[in-house]
């Protein structure tokens, strides 16, 4: 197995490449294997509303940290890619909380602004980044702003001026890059680029999103899948539920992936 200053390095490195990286996110041990396996995987990135939904809890920092940790500690240990995890707005230390994901194995960390005030964010960032510094492991922070996600600015433009404001200020501190989630058309990703520079920003694919071959055409460093992979997983698996119980047979060509 590869070292954890190892697999740090590598995601540091994947983030700056030129090519996009993509992380298709897992959400428990099976998950991760199933999707390490594929050659075209170099790092896994986890996803915590699907972690929180799979253990029965609703998303947004209601699954209890340690809860959260031992999935993230059983992802790391089922696979030697690089995990980053997403750690939601850092359950009120962010320091501490980046220093127990590195605990467990974790090189990376998705850490969400939630829209509160700009200080506060900036200081939760630098928290974070300090944090891992003094365990002395590379680290990649995928600092994230919602600022297309809550309602707290009237239109676009704002928005866009926002999440590039914070963004700058993410980056100045020590982010690897920066997260801005939402339904982002080409005009946007090209004004964030610019305003955060080629392979500094990090989006998220939704249904209707721009492809990743054009993501990777406008200088995006890093696509991810959210809670959308388990949406697919529990779409097919109640499809086929649907079509057993109607008197259907497993498919052929099932995969034993477990």
């Amino acid at each position: 197995m590869t070292t954890i200053s190892e697999r740090g390095a590598e995601l540091r490195r994947l983030h700056v490449a030129p090519e996009l990286l993509q992380v298709v996110n897992v959400w428990d041990a099976i998950s991760a294997r199933a999707v390490a396996a594929l050659p075209e995987t170099r790092a896994l990135a986890t996803a915590s509303h699907s972690i929180a939904a799979s253990l029965g809890y609703e998303d947004g920092e209601n699954i209890p940290l340690a809860e959260m940790l031992d999935m993230v500690r059983r992802i790391v240990e089922a696979t030697d890619l690089p995990v980053s995890a997403d750690l939601e707005a850092g359950y009120g230390n962010a320091g501490d909380t980046i220093r127990r994901a590195i605990g467990v194995g974790a090189v990376g960390a998705n850490l969400e602004d939630q829209m509160k005030p700009f200080d506060d964010a900036v200081r939760a960032v630098r928290e974070a980044v300090a944090a891992a510094e003094a365990e002395g492991v590379p680290f990649a922070l995928n600092a994230r702003t919602d600022a297309f996600l809550r309602d707290t600015l009237p239109d676009a433009e704002q928005k866009t001026e926002e999440a590039i404001r914070r963004g700058r200020a993410f980056l100045d501190e020590g982010a690897t890059c920066v997260f801005v989630p939402g339904k982002l058309d080409e005009a946007t990703v090209q004004r964030l680029v610019g305003g955060l520079g080629e392979r500094r920003l990090s989006v998220i694919a939704v249904p209707g999103s721009l492809s990743p071959a054009r993501l990777a055409e406008l200088g995006v460093a890093r696509v991810s899948y959210g809670p959308w992979t388990q949406r697919v997983a529990l779409t097919s698996l109640q499809l086929l539920a649907t079509e057993l119980y109607a008197g259907g047979a497993l498919p052929e060509g099932t995969r034993v992936l477990n």
